[in-house]
């Protein structure tokens, strides 16, 4: 088969608006005018409830922030979101509902330092390289790597073991290994006793799952299960990082919590090298979040509930943020689809082509009444809009910040002017802030730091300066005289009961399966994930050769090959609940009979996301992409 070569994406260098349902060339006066308009519409007519802000995962820290300020203190909304709700937020629901705080606990040196290091739902090697980087020095250091997942990766030809799980069996696997922490008598009873609370609870509601059940549910070899638990409890330093494979399911955030009971038990949090990690994506998703580009938390990921918080930042923005949460991006399309949300304000995200079951999000976003896109392209998204808004390219045309997967906050600077015709995101919030009468002036990203430095006291010490001179920050850095620990909760084992703090609690999961069951019609599990040499939905990085890329192939196993009568590189129906599409056949044997792989990297020519499903997670609204159910059949030979 012939690698991919897809025309890239045109640079957006002037604004458009829609007259008579066609996007047309506008001035950009015409165009801020026509999308504050719809703003001030929407307010007038529906009140700020009927906003909704998609925030950018991959901008800068800066633009986030002024993104949610926007939404709070211009619209009168906590409606704001991004990406994260796609990937991670059953990481941060997970870890803040235990820890009080979302971030991951460990630096990436402490990677390097351990003795133990488990991946589970995740295939770094290929989609976190970075970090894999590091796993390798800690291989090379005498490491054993465990690898968690339903496909033999790249990941996995590094590990000590692999356990290929069946999809969605997870929670069963986890407290099968804490059963046989507790039964070997492994467990940390000093931490526990000094830091955690309702072992009991837990010990009783893991005691069903035997090594033997464990087995015949997960498809594990229950002497692999031992030899996991036995290896992380007995480790000194033992890591645990996850990414999308524990966290794209219906239950994605007890997935998380299933882990963190395995990591105290362990003793294996709060302590140098001994930490809970779950591996970001997008280059700032956790900044976007830490910047209060989420619903429910201020930036510093501060309560939205507190009502000291929202008077600290009502009296610096003279604003009067609800006492409430916002919706997510999940509850936002939802509230699209009943007429309550009409007015959307998109900044660098394409949900057309991101959000499971996507010929749904379509009809969704069709409904509303006022869709402002800003973006450097014209995306699928954008195509939809009715203002849409040539902005810089956050990553190298913009000065600011990052923060990376291990909390370290970094200065991008900008390398390249914006093509004329394009303007910095940042200046565009504040002009439409302008026409809806908030005078904002910012002379760069360092204004908008430093006022974000006066508000979350996690950011306090980071000032444009000291990050230069040290490379970087780890959150939290409360004075600009001091580093805290690399790894956080340290406070979980001091001896005083003061320091302490609120205990970290074990929490009682019950294991429920992938919602789209498997059938006679519907027979093959459909699981999906990231490739080495592409990003996402291809937008970015489609358009650029690589000698690595293959298109979208549909993989299966050879068995399934020969039992469906398919051969490498034939295009065959794919088929779900929700739609259908066609892709061609690759064989890869790291599958096992019954499993099928794809990813989202190709939607403009193969759209996978039309045949996955949008059942959520209750506590994070992230969709189950990595579990549908679908049916594989033949095309019959054209003449």
């Amino acid at each position: 088969m012939k690698r991919k070569n897809t025309e890239p994406y045109v640079r957006l260098t002037q604004p458009l608006v829609r007259d008579s349902g066609v996007l047309r060339p506008a001035t950009w006066e015409e165009a801020l005018e026509r999308a504050a308009a719809g703003f001030r519409r929407t307010l007038e007519t529906k009140g700020p409830e009927a906003f909704g802000m998609f925030s950018c995962a991959r901008a800068t820290n800066e633009m986030n922030y002024v993104a949610q300020k926007f939404t709070r203190a211009v619209i009168g909304t906590n409606n704001v979101d991004s990406c994260n709700r796609t990937c991670h937020a059953p990481s941060v629901a997970g870890l803040a509902r235990v820890f009080d705080s979302g971030g991951g606990t460990s630096s990436y040196q402490e990677i390097e330092d351990a003795d133990v290091i488990v991946v589970w739902g995740g295939n770094p090697r290929e989609a976190h390289p970075i970090f894999f980087q590091h796993v390798l020095k800690a291989i090379h250091r005498g490491a054993k790597l465990f690898v968690i997942d339903p496909r033999r990766t790249s990941t996995a030809s590094w590990a000590h073991r692999q356990l290929q799980l069946h999809v969605g069996t997870d929670i069963p696997l986890a407290h099968a290994i804490a059963r046989e922490i507790i039964h070997s008598g492994l467990a940390n009873t000093a931490f526990i006793e000094r830091a955690t609370e309702g072992l009991a609870e837990f010990a009783a509601s893991v005691e069903p799952w035997t090594l033997e059940v464990a087995e015949e549910t997960t498809g594990v070899p229950a002497e692999l299960i031992k030899e996991l638990a036995h290896t992380y409890a007995r480790a000194d330093r033992g890591q645990l990082s996850w990414t999308l494979g524990i966290t794209e399911h219906h239950n994605g955030t007890d997935n998380v919590l299933s882990l963190i009971n395995l990591a105290l038990l362990a003793g294996h949090v709060g302590r140098y090298g001994a930490g809970l990690n779950p591996l970001r994506g997008q280059n700032n998703v956790q900044g976007g979040g830490d910047m209060g580009a989420i619903p429910d938390r201020m930036p510093g990921f501060q309560n939205i509930l507190d009502t000291g918080v929202r008077a600290k930042f009502d009296a610096a923005w003279g604003s009067a943020i609800p006492p409430h949460k916002g919706l997510n991006l999940t509850q936002m399309l939802d509230a699209m689809e009943r007429g309550e949300l009409t007015c959307v304000y998109i900044i660098g995200e394409n949900p057309v082509q991101s959000e499971a079951d996507c010929e749904h999000t379509i009809k969704r976003l069709s409904n509303v009444d006022h869709l402002v896109v800003q973006d450097i392209f014209l995306t699928k998204t954008a195509q939809l809009a009715d203002v849409v808004l040539p902005a810089s390219a956050a990553w190298c045309e913009s000065d600011g910040t990052f923060t990376n997967s291990e909390r370290r906050v970094q200065r991008v600077r900008k390398a390249l002017e914006p093509p004329e015709g394009a303007r910095d995101d940042i200046q565009l919030l504040c002009e439409l802030a302008r026409r809806l009468g908030h005078d904002w002036h910012y002379e760069g990203g360092e204004d908008v730091w430093d006022e974000l430095r006066t508000l979350s006291p996690m950011h306090a010490g980071m000032s444009y300066a000291r990050l230069e001179e040290l490379g970087g920050i780890q959150w939290p850095c409360y004075r600009e005289d001091e580093l805290e620990p690399t790894f956080l909760h340290g406070r979980l084992w001091e001896e005083d009961p003061a320091k302490r703090g609120r205990p970290a609690p074990f929490t009682v999961i019950v294991h429920s399966p992938p919602v789209d069951l498997l059938t006679e019609d519907f027979p093959i599990r459909l699981t999906t994930g990231r490739r080495l040499d592409s990003y996402n939905t291809g937008v970015q990085s489609g358009g650029f050769p690589s000698p690595l890329r293959r298109g979208e192939t549909l993989d299966l196993c050879l068995a399934d090959a020969v039992k469906l009568g398919v051969t490498e590189d034939e295009v065959v129906r794919i088929s779900s609940r929700r739609g259908e599409i066609e892709a061609p056949v690759r064989i890869d044997e790291g599958l096992r009979p019954g499993l099928a792989f794809m990813t989202f990297h190709f939607p403009d020519e193969i759209d996978v996301n039309v045949i996955t499903i949008e059942a959520t997670c209750p506590v994070a609204g992230t969709a189950e992409y990595k579990a549908a159910a679908i049916r594989v059949e033949k095309l019959p030979a054209t003449v």
